[in-house]
């Protein structure tokens, strides 16, 4: 039997993997998971006592995840149909540094989490230079505190995930949580997501952010979200200033009535934040209020629409600068 290549001396060009691109060009170890019960020709069950190889996969993300070695650009590859419930707070810990976690599959065989029995059940990721593609995070409990919580954990990436609730008194109430130490979250880096939120027991925003942080960068997401009158769609930073923020390419439908203290985009008292909002598209019923985000922040807004009509075309929001001096 020919002897399964783990790439040890990496991807002189960048490599692809079902669409996805991999930013570690030259990764040191993959491994494998799998836990359901389609296998490879020649493969068996996943299990912890296997050796992690593409036929004796491990079974679950997290041991996986601790057989890594920080910053030597590890990978670990999350096969098609993998299936597992979370109960707990940090029942997987990404704790491993410059790891990637990527799902396989498409639709409904991308690899899926789902919350249970615990509001407080949630995935940790406490190191710098994680990332995390193509996995679907599932709210089956009420007012899950947050899918993915963010500790010490720098330019922490999630892309092309899927964040969905089971009702609307089953959900998340965030997507992603920061913690409340300054530029812990530096880097966070949310693109290329679908946030399908239901929830109307509490507020639910995709991103929270609970301090001051730098390089927050959120593109090319789409949410479809249920009503909650001021309360943002994307991202709730309440009194602090972001820096070099990017909020750009998303799309948001939230059909609130009322925006007048709550942006359908973002939300914040902060007065000193830097940055560029632009060409975002945004969804609301509400015609008085017309908010992207309040307009004290201090950052830059270029090729915002937002419709508070139904069955409309959005308009510039805010208005176009007329200084011609």
């Amino acid at each position: 039997m020919a002897r399964i290549n783990n790439f040890a001396n990496g991807f002189t060009n960048g490599v692809l993997i079902r669409g996805l691109p991999l930013s570690q060009v030259h990764p040191g170890r993959v491994f494998w998971v799998n836990n359901s019960t389609v296998l490879p020709d020649g493969g068996i069950g996943g299990s912890n006592g296997n050796d992690g190889s593409y036929l004796r996969p491990f079974s679950t993300i997290d041991y996986a995840v601790s057989k890594c070695k920080a910053s030597r650009g590890d990978i670990v590859l999350v096969m098609p149909g993998y299936a597992q419930t979370i109960t707990a707070a940090a029942e997987i810990g990404l704790d491993v540094a410059g790891v990637a976690v990527i799902g396989l599959g498409v639709g409904s065989l991308r690899p899926t989490i789902t919350y249970g029995t615990a509001a407080a059940a949630s995935v940790r990721v406490s190191v710098a230079n994680f990332s995390v593609q193509n996995i679907i995070f599932v709210a089956n409990f009420a007012d899950v505190g947050t899918a993915i919580d963010v500790t010490t954990a720098k330019d922490f990436t999630v892309e092309y995930c899927e964040f969905r609730d089971s009702s609307s008194s089953l959900n998340f109430i965030n997507a992603i949580d920061t913690n409340a130490v300054a530029n812990d979250a530096d880097g966070l880096y949310f693109c290329h997501n679908r946030v399908s939120s239901l929830g109307t027991t509490a507020a639910t925003t995709a991103i929270e952010i609970d301090e001051a942080q730098d390089r927050v960068t959120a593109n090319h997401n789409f949410l479809v979200m249920a009503v909650l009158n001021n309360t943002p769609a994307l991202i709730e930073c309440a009194t602090f200033n972001l820096t070099n923020l990017e909020v750009a390419y998303n799309i948001v439908v939230r059909p609130n009535t009322d925006t007048a203290t709550g942006g359908i985009l973002l939300e914040g008292s902060g007065e000193t934040f830097t940055g560029m909002v632009h060409h975002n598209d945004c969804k609301t019923l509400d015609v008085a209020g017309m908010l992207i985000m309040t307009l004290s922040s201090k950052l830059g807004f270029h090729e915002n629409y937002l419709s508070g009509t139904a069955d409309v075309s959005g308009i510039l929001i805010p208005a176009a600068d007329s200084d011609a001096s």
